[in-house]
Order: C-alpha cells, then structure tokens, then sequence
C-alpha cells in the first residue's frame, strides 16, 4: 500500500513544497505561542484561569 502511495506521489509535480511548508507552519505557531505564553501578562493568566471557577455568572441566567 505504501509504495502505491509512494509511487502516485513521486508523479505529482512540485509536490516536494507541501512538506516544507507544513514544517514551517507548524513551526511558526508553536514559536508564536512560546512567545505569547512568556509575555501574557500574570493578572490576564489569573483572570482567565478562573473562568471555570467562577459560578456566579451561571446563577444569574
């Protein structure tokens, strides 16, 4: 099965790039939220992450 694929792929022009370019998305995004997490302020972090916590809003509806 996977020669079949192999071979149907290999016939494909310019297909080599999809590779790359999914490395480099992935790569990118993850670089992103490295980046995002390191300078998010503590008070939003605090914020959000008591969110689930808090009951309040719920009883009101």
């Amino acid at each position: 099965m996977l020669k079949f694929v192999k071979n149907h792929m290999e016939s494909i022009a310019g297909i080599e790039i999809f590779p790359i370019i999914s490395l480099l998305i992935f790569f990118i995004f993850f670089v992103v939220l490295f980046w995002w997490v390191f300078t998010a302020k503590k008070d939003y972090i605090n914020e959000v992450s008591n969110i689930p916590l808090d009951n309040q809003k719920d009883q009101t509806l």
